[in-house]
């Protein structure tokens, strides 16, 4: 089946696509080749062969199920570096003054 200009006509008004007559002669050759490819691969995948999700084997890409330190032990780590610590939290010099009105 070739495509023709209406064919192409009919389908940009569907997809409300305003197109001029030069635009719509240039246009079904190249959908009329699109469409063609596509049918091509229904030819060559026939009944005997099973559908794919993915064209290459698969295999398991996620990393091992292995525990890390949890919230403790990190909290453990920090107030070790840490020059001054209070409440879980670095404490540190005031820079800023506060202004009472």
């Amino acid at each position: 089946m070739t495509l023709t200009s209406d064919d192409v006509a009919r389908l940009a008004g569907l997809a409300r696509i305003d197109l001029s007559p030069d635009e719509l002669a240039v246009l079904a050759p190249q959908i009329d080749v699109i469409v063609q490819a596509v049918a091509g691969v229904s030819v060559v995948a026939g009944e005997d062969i099973p559908p794919l999700s993915h064209p290459l084997k698969m295999i398991n890409v996620m990393r091992g199920d292995v525990p890390e330190p949890g919230a403790d032990e990190f909290l453990a780590a920090l107030e070790a570096d840490a020059p001054a610590w209070q409440d879980d939290m670095f404490v540190v010099p005031r820079i800023l003054e506060e202004q009472t009105a």
